[in-house]
């Protein structure tokens, strides 16, 4: 085996939200650490990002999915571009891509699975304007090897915390837990719903793509007759390994919901907001029997005080609540470490998916590489 060597990786995420592509120099050790030197948020361009929101509400071609895979490839690349002008090449670029489409069902259609996900951003544009290999395209190894392509950030989450009882709570579009445990095996889920919902109301009834400090959540009242309705949703009261997104909840979930929403914007926001912190605590009370001693949380959420607020006072009082940065981890950049060091471990072969987390027959090397 190819002696490990510790390699500085430029690693691209863009999540649910699609507010940005988050960007990261990272520098990957051979013990698997992860040290973040540099990282940015990088707008999308204006007309991009709507064409994606096009996609996301199946308002797309074909043609359209076709010419924004490349499109998207240039932005992730000159994304790129603003760090390697300050930092210089990286060893290789690690690429999430941008997903319009995650399906983890078990259907088949003639006896072939039609289990899939979809991320774009063309690998080959990326290499070619920064002249770097790429490593994209992780999910699918999973996927192919039965599992359900997510949660993938849970591998970066057991090496960086093994050791320890505690919970690592992304709160991005969508949240996702990973249970560490001293004794038991590590495994992860998406809980439900992060930013997605609210984001989308404050769209539409206060015309902001998110809720600033949780201000408008925290000047509403919860409506609790609502937040009992929807949290009789399926997907809480299902057993991981499981996974979700966009595609389940949709605009036209969201609308169906707000039919039987209160008529103050703010009490829908805070309700909504409520919602986030009161599915993970349920998550954790249904389906973790780890005696969690804190929870870690890291993605948008970690900078809304309302739902931090919620979520405390949802969770037995006992547990502690922290953020990413108390172990010197960017609450901001943390998935992309986790990509840096998904990659680096593709970069060497090393299997780096989680079963206990996806569901997948076995271990498997995810990502693909392109160009040398």
């Amino acid at each position: 085996m190819e002696e490990l060597e510790s390699k500085r990786v430029i690693a691209l995420m863009s999540g649910t939200s699609c507010d940005s592509i988050d960007a990261g120099l990272c520098e990957v050790m051979p013990d698997l650490s992860c040290r973040l030197i540099s990282g940015i948020n990088y707008k999308y361009p204006v007309h991009i990002r709507a064409k994606l929101f096009q996609i996301f509400r199946g308002e797309a071609s074909v043609k359209d999915i076709c010419r924004m895979n490349f499109a998207v490839g240039k932005c992730f690349a000159d994304a790129c571009q603003v760090l390697i002008s300050e930092f210089g090449k990286p060893d290789f670029i690690s690429s999430h891509g941008q997903t319009v489409y995650h399906y983890p069902f078990d259907e088949s259609l003639d006896g072939i699975s039609l289990k899939s996900t979809l991320q774009i951003g063309e690998s080959a544009v990326i290499a070619k304007e920064t002249g770097c290999p790429v490593i994209s395209d992780f999910r699918q190894a999973d996927i192919a090897a039965g599992g359900q392509g997510a949660p993938l950030v849970c591998f970066a989450d057991e090496k960086w915390f093994k050791g320890r009882n505690l919970a690592i709570q992304n709160i991005g579009g969508i949240s996702n837990v990973t249970v560490i445990s001293k004794e038991k095996e590590t495994f992860g889920f998406d809980t439900g719903p992060g930013n997605i919902i609210i984001d989308y109301c404050m769209n539409k009834f206060f015309n902001k793509p998110f809720d600033n400090d949780g201000m408008i959540a925290a000047s509403g009242n919860v409506s609790e007759s609502w937040l009992d309705c929807l949290m009789q949703d399926e997907y809480y009261f299902k057993n991981p390994p499981k996974t979700t997104g966009r595609e389940y909840f949709s605009p036209v979930y969201i609308e169906n919901a707000l039919k039987f929403g209160p008529e103050n914007p703010k009490d829908i926001i805070a309700t909504v907001t409520a919602l986030t912190a009161k599915t993970i605590a349920s998550a954790y009370e249904r389906f973790v029997d780890t005696d969690i001693e804190e929870v870690i949380i890291g993605g948008g959420g970690a900078y809304n005080p309302a739902l931090m607020k919620f979520l405390r006072s949802y969770l037995p009082r006992h547990i502690k609540l922290k953020t990413h940065e108390d172990y010197g981890i960017s609450n901001n950049f943390k998935e992309v470490m986790a990509f840096a060091l998904l990659g680096y471990c593709r970069w060497y072969n090393i299997p780096n998916n989680l079963p206990s987390c996806t569901g997948a027959e076995k271990r498997v090397v995810m990502g693909k590489l392109t160009g040398c």
